[in-house]
């Protein structure tokens, strides 16, 4: 067949999705929020290694332990900050379309966000002994259960943030991008006293008075941004300002460069939160503003838009899922010893170059494994009182398997 008929049916289906989308459609937002969500993946295939212990098992390693230059990507990979300025945004427009109540507006988003979570953990839940039954060594069944649950750590603080939309919306219409300003003032006061004079008198659980405001800085900047209280004079004061501020940091205060922890190191700027990590997202989020224009009449393109609807469709299995696909192919390759980018460690630039190759066959793994695990995002069709049992089940498999993933079982 030639490459005319290969390209021929995807280009119909991109003409049919672009033809399917609502003219009020934001398509920029859309495309930062795609955007967001495959840097999370990319991040953390890219970012996350492998050791192998003498039984064959496997452990966790980062490639910043050795290779401190590579940094600099996780400026770039962080996209965090994008992805919750996208989330106050739409949350604001939906806020004020709602057809009904405030509670049933959040109850609505919550169940939305959590129905993919309890789908993956019920399904390692059960996978997880069948697994061990075949022969995989249970300190490779606890680095997966640690890899699948990371990245959740997010839905239950998206869930809080989201639930805070009313105030949000309130203090955006009183106070604009300034709203978030207060939240800035926060994480720096803390980081002042984590990292400053009196550090060695503040108890270590201070640092976690910042995961709140950290998080929900970005996002209220979002719902200002849709309450069309951020332009692009805004923008501007947000680029220039959070890109003064993150160089001020790395430079005068030593602020680590990684956005990511890395083993073994004194301060890390995620889980919590940094004022770095603010920074960023500030530059960031002003980026994406004064972006947004030029991204929508790129993505006025069906054969660019259509991507762009695919991954939005399927943002929580992506997020759900992506470390999942990692390990189908890390873990059967942890029987044939030292496979290099996926059991050998990350600690030359030729490791680099491997997990790079890589890379393909882990998205692959990930498109076959939500055909099925979408399913998850697609509201229940069963009955209510099915629907009950099958999620107090899901729910029980999915504490079990948090235990397990947290060394409590």
């Amino acid at each position: 067949m030639s490459v005319s008929g290969v390209l021929a049916p995807l280009r119909e289906a991109a003409g049919r999705i672009d033809r399917r989308t609502p003219a009020h459609r934001d398509r920029a937002v859309d495309g930062l929020r795609a955007l967001a969500l495959l840097a999370v993946p990319t991040g953390h295939w890219l970012l996350g290694g492998f050791t192998l212990d003498a039984d064959g098992g496997l452990h966790n390693a980062s490639p910043l332990s050795s290779l401190g230059a590579l940094a600099p990507a996780g400026w770039v990979l962080q996209m965090l900050g994008v992805f919750f300025l996208v989330g106050g945004y739409a949350s604001a427009l939906s806020y004020r379309r709602r057809p009904g109540s405030a509670g049933a507006w959040l109850k609505g988003r919550v169940v939305r966000l959590g129905r993919p979570v309890l789908g993956v953990t019920a399904v390692w839940a059960l996978a997880a002994p069948l697994l061990y039954a075949a022969g995989v060594p249970e300190a490779s069944l606890r680095t997966g259960a640690k890899l699948v649950v990371q990245p959740l750590w997010f839905v239950g603080v998206y869930v809080v943030v989201t639930a805070l939309t009313p105030y949000c919306v309130r203090a955006a219409r009183r106070l604009g991008g300034w709203a978030a300003a207060p939240l800035l003032a926060s994480v720096a006061v803390v980081d002042l006293l984590r990292y400053g004079p009196l550090a060695e008198s503040v108890p270590s659980w201070l640092s976690l008075l910042n995961i709140l405001p950290g998080w929900l800085f970005a996002y209220q900047l979002g719902v200002a941004w849709g309450e069309r209280r951020i332009g692009r004079r805004g923008a501007r004061l947000l680029l220039a300002g959070g890109a003064l501020l993150f160089a001020a940091l790395l430079v005068v205060f030593h602020y680590p460069a990684s956005m990511v922890g890395v083993p073994g190191a004194a301060r890390t700027n995620s889980h919590p939160p940094s004022l770095l990590v603010l920074a960023l997202a500030a530059a960031q989020s002003g980026a994406a503003v004064l972006l947004r224009d030029r991204l929508a009449r790129l993505l006025d393109r069906p054969a660019l838009w259509a991507p762009v609807v695919v991954i939005n469709l399927c943002a929580m299995t992506i997020l759900c899922w992506h470390q999942t696909a990692m390990l189908a192919a890390a873990v059967p390759a942890s029987f044939a010893g030292g496979v290099a980018g996926l059991t050998t460690a990350p600690d030359t630039l030729g490791w680099i170059a491997a997990r790079v190759a890589w890379m393909p066959v882990f998205a692959a793994l990930l498109v076959g494994i939500a055909r099925y695990a979408r399913r998850f995002e697609a509201p229940p069709v069963v009955g209510r009182r099915a629907g009950a049992v099958r999620g107090a089940v899901a729910g029980l498999l999915a504490v079990g398997f948090g235990a397990f993933a947290l060394g409590l079982a």
